[in-house]
């Protein structure tokens, strides 16, 4: 607030005055006063206006500033009517309570809002594991009774459990806190036990994989980081070239901690797109080429690896490769060998 903005604020109020002056002036000058006298009133009128005004702008300006540095120092600055103190004047109490009366709906919608979204997914991860023991069981039938039939029936079941899971995953992916457990990692063990339950889709599409993860640890969660490998490696799989599909996935020692590479040389992303690929729904020009995919997959792997504290970022040039890497900082978190 500054003081042009404040004299524009109270201009009725300036003119009032200015024409009471003129008023008194007038009828002083009728009762027969002189000049002096009458330009003696006006000069003290004006003083103690033009002072009342200059004290009250500072006043009001304090004031607010005050104000504004609170809110500046929330986190949450919808709490700003709760952290005003008490005002003196009537009008800024009402503006507090009208301010106060706005922030008690907006809490109230809010909550049931939160309630709304915690009965959908609490819905919807009863829903998963439901649909979960169906396709268990028939994989079970097929394993027990193999024919091209029911490899096939495997695959497009595996295809089902990986959909189902990110669903599951997604849901959950707000409150990773609640199912979160820290512990040492093998990364060898479990990048092949990844590779082992899509082993099937693997040789029904042609792909090699080259794994170099020995004597690799990690601190972190080992099912959700399972999961954004198994994602990286399905969407790894949809970007193929016909002839020759491999997928390399190794660790490496960096300065600042581990990272986990997985490196196909499929058909690549165009530089336009290549910062966009973990946006929600981004599929590229090549996802629509393929109909394939969703845009999901890559979302919620960077969406969980901002959870867990990890990052993850993308390199590629079209039509010979793409590369994904999992950044594991050495911290706290991160065990050395």
């Amino acid at each position: 607030m500054n003081f042009r903005d404040y004299l524009k604020d109270k201009i009725g109020i300036i003119l009032l005055n200015i024409s009471c002056g003129l008023a008194l002036s007038v009828f002083l000058y009728a009762m027969g006063n002189n000049l002096e006298v009458i330009a003696l009133i006006l000069a003290a009128w004006s003083i103690v206006f033009i002072g009342y005004t200059i004290i009250n702008y500072i006043s009001r300006k304090k004031y607010f500033n005050g104000i504004k540095t609170k809110l500046d120092l929330l986190e949450q600055k919808y709490l700003i009517s709760e952290m005003i103190e008490k005002p003196y004047r009537l009008e800024d109490k009402e503006y507090v309570s009208i301010l106060r009366r706005a922030l008690k709906s907006m809490t109230e919608q809010v909550n049931g809002i939160k309630y709304d979204r915690q009965e959908y997914k609490e819905y919807i991860e009863s829903w998963i594991h439901e649909v979960k023991l169906p396709i268990a069981s028939i994989q079970l039938m097929c394993e027990n009774n193999k024919t091209d039939v029911t490899r096939k029936i495997l695959l497009e079941l595996r295809k089902m459990e990986n959909d189902v899971e990110k669903a599951l995953y997604y849901a959950r992916s707000n409150e990773v806190w609640k199912d979160y457990m820290v512990q040492k990692i093998d990364m060898d063990k479990l990048v092949a036990c990844t590779i082992g339950k899509n082993i099937q889709f693997f040789i029904q599409n042609g792909i090699q994989i080259e794994k170099r993860c020995q004597n690799t640890y990690v601190c972190t969660d080992g099912k959700w980081l399972e999961f954004i490998v198994n994602q990286l490696l399905v969407n790894s799989v949809k970007y193929k070239k016909p002839e020759n599909s491999m997928i390399r996935i190794y660790t490496e020692e960096m300065k600042n901690g581990t990272v986990l590479v997985i490196e196909d040389n499929g058909i690549g992303i165009k530089e336009s797109e290549i910062n966009r690929i973990f946006d929600k729904n981004f599929v590229g020009s090549n996802g629509r080429k393929t109909e394939k995919s969703t845009g999901m997959g890559l979302y919620l792997s960077k969406k969980l690896c901002n959870k867990l504290g990890l990052e993850i970022y993308a390199e590629s040039e079209i039509d010979k490769y793409t590369k994904i890497t999992i950044s594991f900082p050495r911290g706290e978190f991160i065990l050395q060998n």
